[in-house]
């Protein structure tokens, strides 16, 4: 069993993702209330080495500070090493039991883009799945196409009671929209990240 987590508002940052020093927009975004945190430090000009690792311990350090889950995306080696809250696995590095066996009780979630990758996550034992992109996204260079708030109630339908959020274009003005077509709660990188008013967009979220 992994420890309870709370997708409501569920923010996904690296430092390419700001515009300005990411930890302080980590830290309003942590006041304003969201309710979990993934560091996904990928892409151009992303940190690497040792001062990727500070970058992940400064965030770490923060989350726990407002007790708010610290979710590594797909570094199973830095994840365990900093015993960080859980991981964050896509279609393409999906390695659940490995990751499990070596880390009980932490929180696993999947990436996926269809229903049958949903079926599969569940089945591996995830303990949530991000599906998406819903919307179009320019965070993800390798984004897919949208899957729209069809694929969401779909989920919803063959999979009540199991914990999903909705990534992907999500903005303050079509959340709501997401959580009515079954979202437990919204993924945002930019609306956050770009954000002149952090607290503001996340109470709107």
């Amino acid at each position: 069993m992994c420890m309870s987590f709370d997708l409501n508002k569920y923010f996904i940052m690296g430092t390419m993702n700001c515009e300005r020093n990411a930890l302080h927009v980590l830290e309003e975004a942590l006041q304003a209330g969201i309710t979990m945190f993934q560091l996904r430090e990928k892409g151009v000009n992303a940190l690497r080495g040792e001062p990727y690792a500070q970058f992940a311990r400064q965030c770490q350090s923060l989350c726990k500070t407002y007790n708010v889950p610290f979710i590594v995306n797909d570094d199973v080696e830095l994840a365990l090493q900093l015993n960080a809250d859980g991981i964050h696995v896509g279609q393409d590095d999906l390695n659940i039991e490995n990751f499990r066996r070596r880390a009980a009780n932490k929180i696993i979630g999947v990436s996926v883009h269809t229903l049958e990758q949903l079926k599969q996550a569940v089945e591996n034992g995830a303990d949530y799945a991000g599906i998406g992109p819903i919307y179009k996204t320019t965070t993800k260079e390798d984004a897919k196409p949208p899957a729209g708030v069809a694929l969401l109630k779909e989920a919803r339908l063959h999979y009540p009671h199991f914990p999903i959020v909705a990534i992907g274009g999500i903005t303050p003005m079509n959340s709501s929209i997401v959580r009515q077509a079954g979202a437990n709660g919204v993924a945002v990188i930019s609306a956050i990240s770009l954000s002149k008013n952090v607290t503001a967009t996340v109470g709107m979220l």
